[in-house]
């Protein structure tokens, strides 16, 4: 079965974790926080969702912003339309200068952190003076994680493999505008 087949049969088979309402209201909150920590910043912050799972959130994070923003982005993946990760892969990395600004970067989700681990590593070596991060969704689990944590993040899932909204399944239903968990073990490879 290829991956398109087999992403429409996940799809018809999985589990609701969070609606689109719970996920609007996740972002509001989400915003409120990230206003009160950044809209002190004497310059405009550089938004940097990492591509591409950070692309949905960062969208609709965007708009809430009271506070001036310059938008580059950045692409970074350990995942490749596969459901285990591998080395990190920089596809693309940032065109504006990073030196001595506030940064926000933008993921979908934080499971291990080793991604995001790297990409605030990188901002870091450009010597950008600040570096807050924002995921949709940090999942738990007992596996051991990278060692930085998220300053901001909307919800929590259990260890479960979870698409929709920003978050594939082997490419597929980033578009959905609700987060569902695989049912079938057997698809989770």
């Amino acid at each position: 079965m290829n991956n398109y087949d087999q992403a429409k049969k996940v799809l018809a088979n999985a589990e609701l974790i969070y609606s689109a309402e719970q996920i609007q209201q996740s972002i509001d909150q989400l915003a409120l926080k990230i206003n009160d920590k950044l809209a002190h910043v004497l310059q405009p912050v550089i938004v940097l969702p990492v591509m591409n799972g950070g692309l949905i959130l960062s969208g609709q994070l965007i708009t809430r912003f009271n506070f001036p923003v310059e938008i580059d982005y950045l692409h970074a993946t350990r995942y490749r339309n596969k459901t285990m990760g591998s080395d990190l892969q920089w596809k693309v990395r940032p065109q504006l200068s990073l030196k001595g600004r506030t940064l926000l970067v933008i993921d979908d989700i934080f499971d291990e952190g080793h991604t995001l681990q790297a990409v605030i590593d990188f901002c870091k070596l450009e010597n950008a003076e600040q570096v807050y991060s924002a995921v949709l969704v940090e999942k738990n689990h007992p596996r051991e994680k990278a060692s930085i944590k998220t300053d901001f993040t909307g919800m929590e899932v259990e260890d479960r493999y979870v698409f929709g909204f920003g978050m594939d399944y082997k490419g597929y239903h980033r578009n959905l505008n609700a987060i569902y968990a695989v049912c079938d073990k057997e698809n989770e490879q």
